[in-house]
């Protein structure tokens, strides 16, 4: 009887253990979790959220190109009317002897009322007349490799560069010397650089620029695909270091013949935000000196160069960042949009010229938009009403939210729904929008909306492109920062599985940095791919928005001014107890990972928190703000000689002794923007501290790891992780 009823216990106890086991099954079963493929950009079956590319203004039409036809759409009714199609343009380019076009979403409609679509730069910018089926074919196209195309719509003339050369319309207008770069970015894109030529309203002058870097010294990046590894050195100019000139030339493509702005002494100093006044004579631009703390708004004589006047000055005690080039009003050419965070955030000033001229003062600058939120971005006009069409954060500092102001009084409205994160375009007479946006529950809307209030019209309602999977779940909130003052926004990503009475290891994934902000009222509150894959294998993620980071004004932005990373530390610490308080995070087992000042902030988040961080994967850090460049760099912490105390502090090679956890550094061995040596010095650094971190190497990628090597990227680090967490 006693062995029957342990048999009978057993066999009890083995049914039940069965009967586990298939219920543990079936839940495995249910969830059918996203992989990194799914979800990194790169990976094979990587899921795009549905979207209308190519979607353009013609005029005050909405033109929408496909694959096989191209569409106008009427935003008062939503009804489509097609243009043309991919098999018509075909036969306009067979005939001209131009190789085929395999889709018509490149094509652009820039010319209100004429019948004309433009093809892109690899088909030579010819111009297709769906009026008449003809196409033409410019005949003064580069022969060598070309870049930096520049079109101009009005005269139809086309800049490009050919090595560090600049050419108009197949005429090399400079001849420059190794060293010298003509109608390129410079000053390293910073101060919203992004282009290195404007063409003037009219098309008949065009103002460039001119980079001499012969002075700067050169870093060494080897590239190891030839068979013996070759140097390939690029000009760096490092904090406190020689920087190169910048020079603003001026062409007329009728002469033929160019001049160049006199400023005087260019070194030192930097040109940015150019634009030209509507009737062509004069060039404006602001100039900032090298301590970016005293910006000038400067007005030049396009026939001349000379300085006409300063019109406007802006310093500051840390610094001044101009990154808007001035806008004139179309009803007014001697008004003209002035951005500027002299208040504490970015807003639009109205400024008269003429009141400028005469030296009137407070009398010629008006404020237009004011409060504590940001003017993210100016998206033109409407002419007949003067009012100014804007993108800013006026509803929360996670959202951007489409508004109109007016000239007259000052009104705002706003154009969108104030939800999530909206991202515009204009029609030609500033009546309609393509607004693009999504919000935390949403991937994509797009609609085409009325800025007098009339009916929308839904173009797209995108599906979760995620939809069948198991997905985690996502919560935001605010935390004090250090000072104890400032709220911070956080979000909490948690497995699909999640489990309240679980112990779960976290993970903060950080940037930090300026111009970055991570949690968002956008799609997932902005949370990555491998955000959601990690906490699906069964981690934490979570990311905060320390003070340094963006779109919350400048004194947010300022705090870490001379001390990059400590400040910032001290908010993402703030976030880490926070995860240590919940009863479903295990305190012992938190990791960090970020990229770039990101992961500068992780290096150090170990190194001077080595108790409460275990684990790091940091990805192309900045170790030494000494050997970063110039612009950025002596921005926010001034030049190591005048500031040696804050490159001391903030230097981890000095912390290299700290390690404790394990940490991998992932760098690229083309990085150009962080240079190799960071790593390279740190783990030296390591070394004689008697301290063991890791390293992995991507060779050909420079300061980020693109394409399906993304994938491997991705892998690496989960694999760090679950090694070591």
């Amino acid at each position: 009887m006693k062995m029957n009823g342990i048999r009978s216990l057993i066999l009890v106890v083995w049914m039940g253990s069965l009967s586990f086991m298939h219920q543990s099954a079936m839940a495995q079963e249910k969830l059918h979790l996203p992989t990194l493929e799914d979800l990194i950009p790169g990976g094979e079956t990587y899921r795009f959220t549905e979207n209308l590319y190519g979607l353009q203004w013609w005029g005050d039409l909405c033109i929408r190109p496909e694959i096989e036809k191209v569409s106008a759409i009427d935003p008062r009714t939503g009804k489509a009317v097609e243009l043309f199609t991919l098999e018509k343009i075909n036969q306009a380019l067979a005939q001209a002897g131009v190789r085929p076009l395999r889709s018509c979403q490149s094509l652009r409609t820039p010319w209100p009322k004429q019948f004309i679509a433009q093809l892109p730069a690899a088909y030579g910018f010819a111009r297709y007349h769906w009026d008449t089926g003809k196409v033409e074919v410019r005949d003064d196209m580069p022969k060598e490799p070309a870049a930096n195309y520049d079109y101009e719509l009005t005269q139809h003339h086309l800049a490009y560069t050919v090595g560090n050369n600049l050419y108009v319309n197949g005429i090399r207008i400079t001849n420059e010397p190794e060293g010298v770069l003509c109608g390129q970015s410079v000053h390293r894109n910073e101060f919203g650089i992004s282009k290195g030529t404007f063409w003037s309203p009219n098309g008949n002058l065009l103002a460039f620029y001119r980079m001499d870097e012969r002075m700067v010294t050169e870093y060494p990046l080897v590239d190891i695909t030839a068979r013996v590894g070759k140097v390939n050195n690029i000009r760096y100019p490092m904090a406190g270091m020689t920087s190169h000139k910048v020079e603003i030339g001026i062409y007329n493509p009728q002469t033929g013949k160019s001049l160049f702005l006199q400023t005087g002494d260019p070194t030192d100093r930097y040109f940015t935000n150019i634009s030209w006044s509507p009737d062509e004579q004069f060039l404006f631009l602001i100039e900032l000196n090298r301590d970016q703390n005293h910006a000038k708004l400067c007005q030049y004589d396009a026939a001349t160069g000379t300085l006409v006047q300063v019109l406007y000055e802006e310093k500051h005690e840390k610094y001044v960042e101009p990154s808007y080039p001035i806008t004139f009003l179309p009803w007014d050419s001697n008004c003209f949009i002035y951005q500027s965070e002299e208040d504490g955030y970015n807003h639009l000033y109205l400024f008269d010229l003429n009141k400028l001229k005469s030296g009137e003062g407070n009398a010629a600058r008006t404020q237009l938009t004011r409060g504590e939120w940001m003017v993210q971005d100016l998206l033109g006009f409407n002419k007949a009403k003067k009012e100014i069409i804007f993108a800013a954060t006026k509803e929360s500092p996670l959202q951007s939210n489409i508004y109109k102001v007016s000239v007259k009084n000052g009104l705002i409205t706003r154009l969108d729904n104030g939800l999530g994160v909206h991202r515009a375009r204009l029609s030609a007479s500033g009546t309609f929008l393509i607004d693009n946006y999504n919000t935390p529950e949403q991937p994509r809307c797009i609609e085409l909306t009325p800025v007098d209030g009339g009916k929308k019209q839904s173009l797209l309602t995108a599906a979760d492109p995620y939809e069948g999977f198991d997905m985690p779940t996502i919560e935001t909130g605010t935390l004090k920062a250090a000072d104890g003052q400032t709220d911070l926004y956080y979000r909490i990503v948690k497995p699909a599985n999640f489990d309240p009475n679980k112990k779960y290891p976290a993970i903060v994934y950080v940037y930090g940095g300026p111009h970055a902000q991570l949690v968002t009222n956008e799609w997932r509150n902005g949370a990555r791919g491998w955000d959601l894959y990690m906490a699906n294998r069964g981690y934490i993620l979570f990311s905060i928005d320390n003070r340094g980071s963006d779109n919350r004004g400048l004194e947010f932005e300022n705090s870490t001014f001379r001390r990059l990373g400590v400040e910032e530390c001290k908010d993402q610490v703030k976030g880490a107890q926070f995860l240590q308080s919940l009863p479903y995070v295990d305190a012992n087992r938190i990791g960090v990972h970020g990229w770039s000042f990101g992961g500068h902030m992780t290096t150090a988040l170990l190194l001077r928190y080595p108790d409460l961080f275990k684990v790091g994967v940091a990805g192309g850090p900045v170790i030494d703000w000494g050997y970063y460049e110039v612009m950025y760099g002596e921005r926010y912490m001034d030049t190591p000689q005048s500031n040696p105390e804050g490159y001391k502090e903030t230097n981890l090679k000095n912390l290299a002794g700290n390690l404790k956890g394990h940490l991998l550094i992932i760098h690229d061995d083309h990085d150009d923007t962080c240079v190799p040596q960071h790593t390279l010095s740190f783990m030296k650094a390591c070394i004689d501290a008697r301290t063991y971190p890791d390293l992995f190497i991507y060779p050909g990628h420079k300061h980020n790891v693109m394409g399906r090597d993304r994938v491997h990227l991705h892998e690496k680090i989960t694999r760090y992780f679950e090694d070591n967490l």
